[in-house]
């Protein structure tokens, strides 16, 4: 009998921690899962920059952030969730250069939506206080997904969390339309920063 009850417990155990990989945003921690930490992200408080080296200069620029929620397990720093951009928000200053970028190359009106979904991170998560480290994902952008990874910094307190993250994206590696034409040679990269901020959910 004792043999047959910690059959039990560890098989239950198996089946907690694998809810937390496959859990979807808008579910709740599994129960009894003591490892798991919530953020949720507030929109109004976030943001996505961009930037993109060209012969003549720099150009920078901000997506809008619809939102999102993302799972870590503490332990195995297995993660889930997503974050949301809405590409018809692309906006670098000057209106001819953005309808090129909405129209040509990120299609925004047929691929309105950028995602990006945590899969894995590689770091300490230290809940309160500073954590650092590489998050594996995969980024669904102009109707493709790929896997990438970001290096990410952020600062917890007890109910409320800011983050950092950057990524280098190759847009026309990932067959977008290259931006350059014959009067400018525009970059094949643009470097993306997401500033984060929003609450942490509690821990179970």
């Amino acid at each position: 009998m004792k043999f047959l009850n910690l059959t039990a417990g560890l098989a239950f155990g198996c089946v907690s921690l694998l809810s937390v990989a496959t859990a979807s945003p808008g579910q709740q921690p599994a129960p009894g899962l003591s490892s798991e930490i919530v953020l949720t992200i507030d929109s109004k408080q976030s943001k996505t920059s961009w930037s993109v080296d060209s012969t003549l200069h720099t150009v920078h620029g901000e997506f809008a952030l619809k939102g999102g929620i993302l799972r870590f397990d503490t332990v195995t720093g297995r993660a889930a969730g997503e974050i949301l951009v809405y590409a018809p928000s692309g906006d670098s200053g000057n209106a001819s250069r953005d309808a090129r970028m909405h129209k040509e190359i990120l299609e925004s009106a047929k691929y309105p939506d950028i995602t990006f979904r945590p899969t894995q991170f590689d770091g300490k998560l230290t809940t309160p206080g500073r954590s650092e480290g590489n998050l594996h994902g995969i980024l669904s952008i102009h109707g493709a997904e790929h896997e990438i990874v970001v290096s990410v910094q952020a600062n917890l307190t007890s109910d409320h969390w800011t983050g950092t993250a950057k990524v280098e994206v190759p847009y026309v590696k990932w067959g977008m339309k290259d931006a350059s034409n014959f009067l400018l040679k525009v970059k094949p990269v643009v470097s993306v920063g997401v500033d984060l901020s929003g609450t942490v959910g509690a821990t179970k």
